[in-house]
């Protein structure tokens, strides 16, 4: 064995090198199973393995495990084995949505009846807010359930779900064998039981439970997984009864403890393996992070990466082509669009046929039409894609491959077609992500022009590192200046303005004070942390406090309302103590994208900027990375010595990061990332950093601390893409605009 590899290399070695041992022990018989009745029926005489079909390897292992335990007649279990085709999250077309059997809906409330968190302390918790499944959460429920009908109309009395990831334990049958004589014997004297727990993860601060015997235990709540378990007829029955499943199926079934006859093996004796991907997602994860119970921080990069390059589409007006481009994004292709041109840094590359490009897809770029011709020369592997025009730019209309693209490896796509993500995926090879085909407007083919020479602006140090995403450009292309197109007609005219010019003083009643937190800070935030004041304007505090699951606390302003595009201005004094963050910043969820102003307070001369983005619509659960695309500017002055004006210009084509008046900072288009595109609510906070990186080591003596912030500006400029954009929203367009700054 190489010790030098990484360690999880190292550990998964020990693992297949334990599996292998395994395979050799001697074989175990179990007399808890067989497939002739004994008195009562009072056997276990079928087992279920719920297994995906694109998974043929996992059913080989669990077949393996089959193998290595008899039956009450010498008879190995894959005897008693019928392998169910698990539902596949990857087949839905469409979100999930309430039916008879699952509701994908449910509550924090409902997490922490089965997992309190003891420690979380915030001044309120959104008990009722509701929390949508996800697509694998939805498959395994549905799969379960499936399973529960056939053991409710078949003919045996109990049998053994397993998920098909799991092994068991080397002592499996002699604990089994126990366990079912104990709940045998209880049978006997009171009701049957309804399901025994064979496989389970206690939560974290244990299960209630009172033990029936040596070997088994009646659950109140608390537990995990639901990867083994023996269930009767009556059971099954009994489950069905009690549908819809409302949330992931092994958080609902603890609900259902109270009317149902569960009981559970002491230890678990079937383990789910270590060694083995899951293929699930988790829905209550993000929630669990705002109320601090998850204190980790991780990169979550996207870890996909598509095979079929270049991809090429081309289609009329009107025809989906800006949806189509969001939609690749969300496969993971780096995808230019909706240009007029190419910038000469990429044309030349393209037409060199070098894999040095900072793109593999080009969605309606209108000098490539007339060079379909060379790039299938060029690239004879590549995808083209052409979209169905849409007449009266709503109702679809069939539209033929034009003849250039004959015999080339070509789809025709209606992007509002309740099958698009199945039709592109299968065209490109790739599994569809778990939310609904993106809509957008139509961005048209934008006017491009060659980048000009950007002002020298003053970098502070070793470049900050760089999520490894599709949605950043590397740093690697060093002629790479991004894309620069000409402002929509109309930019600059102002829609309306938010300023107060008076003050410019924050209205209590247009910002909320948070009550939550997230996995990179120390602190919870308090409201009774932001001091507001009729004339000065408000004091954030950074406090030492005893907080359960944070030692700190600290404040946060988010407005009510969203925005989208416009000049965004906070007068502010940041805080000098090393270890603390100020922000002002513009943020939202689902699709994560944000746009960064943040001083550390061991560097107060120095100006983080930063940009995440992730593509997709409203409601696309993207959000990977956690470090964004950050640069350090030198600002030339402390900025925890006085006031000083901090101004972010968001525009659908570049940002512009001001300090009192003067640039200091610019992106356009894909330098590195793309421009954030959904509305954003605005945010003031400081809050101590979990990572000495960013603000260096915080040190307790120096709090409590403070940040002042006299003044918050916003004005929201109006443009055609803005307009559109609002067309498409429920709430009226000021509402984009108006309402949170006085």
């Amino acid at each position: 064995m190489n010790l030098t590899r990484p360690p999880q290399v190292a550990f998964r070695q020990i693992l297949r090198l334990v599996h292998g041992i395994r395979k050799m022990l001697p074989k175990q018989t179990s007399h808890s199973f067989g497939n002739r009745r004994i008195p009562h029926g009072q056997t276990i005489e079928k087992i279920y393995v719920i297994n995906l079909d694109r998974e043929p390897g996992r059913w080989l292992r669990i077949k393996q495990e089959l193998r290595r335990i008899r039956d009450r007649l010498g008879n190995d279990l894959l005897d008693l084995t019928e392998r169910y085709a698990a539902v596949d999250a990857r087949d839905f077309l469409h979100n999930p949505s309430v039916d008879a059997d699952v509701d994908p809906y449910y509550t924090l409330a409902d997490q922490l009846f089965v997992e309190p968190q003891p420690q979380t302390l915030p001044t309120r918790f959104d008990l009722d807010a509701r929390i949508q499944m996800t697509r694998a959460e939805v498959a395994v429920a549905r799969s379960h359930i499936e399973v529960w009908r056939r053991i409710a109309c078949g003919e045996q009395t109990h049998a053994l779900i397993l998920e098909d990831d799991v092994w068991f334990h080397p002592g499996f049958a002699r604990h089994i064998d126990q366990a079912w004589k104990d709940v045998v014997a209880e049978s006997n004297e009171h009701e049957d039981v309804d399901v025994i727990y064979v496989s389970y993860l206690e939560a974290r601060h244990g299960a209630p439970k009172t033990f029936v015997s040596s070997a088994v235990f009646r659950p109140v709540r608390g537990l995990w997984h639901l990867s083994g378990y023996i269930l009767s007829r009556q059971g099954a029955q009994r489950l069905l009864r009690l549908l819809p499943c409302r949330g992931p199926v092994d958080l609902w079934i603890n609900h259902q403890f109270s009317v149902l006859n569960v009981r559970a093996t002491r230890r678990s004796l079937v383990r789910q393996r270590t060694d083995t991907a899951s293929t699930n997602s988790y829905s209550i994860l993000p929630t669990l992070s705002t109320i601090g119970a998850i204190n980790s921080e991780g990169a979550a990069l996207f870890k996909v990466r598509p095979t079929q390059l270049p991809v090429f589409a081309f289609g009329p007006a009107i025809s989906g082509q800006s949806s189509l481009a969001i939609a690749l994004s969300m496969l993971g292709y780096r995808c230019c669009s909706d240009l007029d041109s190419l910038p000469s840094f990429e044309l030349t590359r393209l037409l060199e046929g070098s894999v040095e490009r900072v793109f593999n897809a080009y969605v309606n770029v209108g000098c490539l039409e007339s060079m379909v011709g060379e790039l299938r020369r060029l690239y004879p592997q590549a995808k083209f894609i052409v979209t169905a025009a849409l007449a009266d730019g709503a109702t679809p209309t069939s539209w033929s491959v034009p003849a250039v693209l004959e015999g080339a490896d070509v789809v025709v796509l209606d992007t509002r077609s309740a099958h698009a993500w199945r039709i592109l995926c299968e065209h490109l090879r790739c599994a569809p992500p778990s939310c609904s085909f993106p809509w957008v407007n139509e961005l048209g083919q934008r006017h491009i022009v060659e980048a000009d020479v950007l002002p020298e602006f003053a970098s502070g140090g070793q470049a900050p590192k760089r999520d490894q995403s599709p949605w950043v450009v590397e740093c690697g292309h060093s002629g790479w200046r991004g894309v620069q197109v000409a402002p929509p007609e109309h930019a600059s005219e102002i829609k309306w303005s938010a300023n107060d010019e008076h003050s410019g003083r924050l209205d209590r009643r247009h910002w909320s004070a948070r009550t939550d937190t997230f996995t990179g800070n120390l602190a919870l935030f308090r409201p009774s942390n932001v001091e507001f004041d009729s004339t000065e304007g408000v004091t954030i505090h950074v406090r030492k406090e005893e907080l359960g699951v944070r030692q700190y606390s600290a404040g946060a302003l988010t407005s009510h309302d969203h925005y989208l595009f416009g000049r965004f201005e906070a007068t502010f004094e940041a805080s000098n103590v090393p270890g603390l963050v100020t922000g002002f910043f513009l943020h939202r969820n689902s699709p994560h994208q944000e746009i960064d102003i943040e001083i550390a307070g061991n560097m107060p001369t120095r100006l983080v900027v930063n940009v995440f983005y992730n593509p997709g619509g409203e409601g696309a659960p993207f959000d990977y990375g956690y470090r964004g695309a950050p640069s350090h500017i030198e600002l030339g002055f402390d900025a925890s010595k006085g006031l000083h004006r901090y101004a972010i210009e968001w525009t659908p084509c570049e940002i512009r990061w001001l300090v009192d008046d003067r640039l200091v900072h610019r992106r356009v288009l894909w330098n590195p990332t793309p421009i954030p595109h959904l509305p954003m609510k605005l945010h003031v906070n400081t809050w101590p950093s979990r990572s000495n990186q960013l603000a260096g080591r915080l040190h307790p003596r120096l709090l409590p601390a403070r940040t002042y912030v006299q003044s918050i500006r916003v004005t929201a400029h109006g443009s055609p893409l803005i307009e559109r954009q609002a067309e498409t929203c429920s709430t009226p367009v000021e509402a984009l605009f108006i309402g949170d700054i006085s």
